[in-house]
């Protein structure tokens, strides 16, 4: 589907949608419980649709390859795919993943360091990966610096195991706010992990109690509508928990810093997802923004920090891209009137959308119908919100 903007201001309420990371890890704890969970204001993602059918196939087993081992398709989740990896080698000893997209090309290397470390087999094709064998209670060393998910998988499996385990970071943790996020998720459930200077002690033989929880609303989600009434709105966003553990809630703070003319530069290595919001703005504002630290987000769904660049420079923005950086030199208003592709990446076409609105021509987003991976409903509230969109082609 492609989405053509006229741009013109947006104004009304919105509320994001539930936070999509909050949800993988009480569905993840909820199906480990012991006991009957109730989560509400569950997220209707793609990606929260592909962990809920993975947690199936390894509670029941089905559907499952000649060996026995569960099939789990991951759909273009990273998260699903790499909480759930060692997940399975705890419960089942293994299993067959599938996924779309960029997914499968997306770094898994610490948790092969740790398979060929404690015997673990693996085969990774194309569109699949296979592991099969037991995790067993020890010492798991895994670079901090290349995704928070390895940690976050096995803080979940570990606890699972008949002895203690630690994991030992052998570089600086980033993304920690998601690592919070796992950490408040497991004791809500009923696990106790312990932090040290260099990682997480996780004692084993321990059982997830059943609870029920409301999922709160989404900052990250939330960052676009930032940017939005940055650029042209008048948005009131509805619905967060301000003392949220989420570290994209630093949004909040980040716009202020943004509003304040001259040269900033906002270390995104703690909050990689905010890159794109963070360069809508900056393409709008009265200064330099360098967003340093973001090489990681070229092992998203796209390329990220190229996508953001391509993009944003086809609306007539001033955009340097460098290895692990971006420049935007901001203007009053961006020429326009371009195609933009959205590389199948959610929070690219969001943050097309609402740059859009600093535009003084119309701009088209190809692959449009790629936010249901996260926010479904997304073209809907910004046309609510006032915002003038012309739909073309099926989903």
């Amino acid at each position: 589907m492609n989405v053509t903007i006229t741009p013109k201001p947006l104004a009304g309420t919105v509320t994001p949608p539930p936070s999509k990371s909050i949800a993988h890890r009480a569905l993840i704890a909820a199906a480990l419980a012991e006991g009957e969970s109730r989560l509400s204001n569950l997220a209707q993602s793609r990606d929260i649709q592909a962990t809920r059918d993975c947690l199936a196939a390894l509670k029941h087993g089905r559907p499952a390859g000649a060996d026995g081992l569960p099939r789990l398709d991951c759909g273009e989740s990273g998260s699903t795919l790499r909480f759930l990896i060692p997940v399975a080698l705890a419960l089942r000893g293994g299993g067959h993943f599938t996924g779309r997209g960029r997914l499968l090309e997306r770094p898994l290397g610490p948790y092969f360091t740790l398979f060929d470390e404690k015997g673990i087999s693996y085969e990774k094709t194309g569109d699949g990966l296979t592991v099969r064998g037991r995790l067993t209670p020890g010492r798991y060393a895994l670079p901090g610096d290349v995704s928070s998910q390895f940690v976050t998988g096995l803080l979940y499996a570990l606890p699972l195991l008949e002895g203690d385990s630690e994991i030992v970071l052998t570089t600086p943790l980033e993304s920690r706010g998601y690592v919070d996020l796992t950490l408040d998720a497991l004791e809500k459930f009923g696990v106790a992990v312990e932090e040290g200077p260099q990682g997480f002690r996780a004692p084993g033989n321990q059982t997830f109690r059943a609870r029920d929880l409301t999922i709160e609303a989404d900052w990250s989600q939330a960052a676009f509508w930032y940017a939005a009434s940055f650029l042209d709105g008048d948005i009131e966003i509805q619905g967060l928990n301000h003392d949220s553990v989420q570290g994209d809630r630093r949004i909040a703070l980040d716009y202020w810093t943004l509003a304040r003319p001259g040269e900033v530069e906002l270390d995104v290595s703690q909050c990689p997802d905010l890159a794109p919001p963070l360069a809508a703005i900056s393409a709008g504002r009265c200064g330099v923004t360098h967003l340093t630290h973001a090489a990681r987000l070229r092992d998203k769904e796209s390329d990220r920090l190229s996508a953001v660049a391509e993009v944003l420079t086809a609306l007539g923005a001033e955009v340097l891209e460098g290895p692990d950086s971006l420049t935007l030199t901001g203007r009053d208003s961006l020429p326009g009137g371009a195609v933009v592709d959205s590389r199948n990446d959610h929070r690219i076409a969001m943050m097309a959308a609402v740059a859009a609105l600093a535009c003084e021509a119309p701009v088209t987003i190809t692959g449009a119908e790629c936010v249901a991976k996260s926010y479904p409903s997304f073209w809907e509230d910004y046309e609510k919100l006032g915002g003038d969109i012309r739909r073309e082609g099926t989903v």
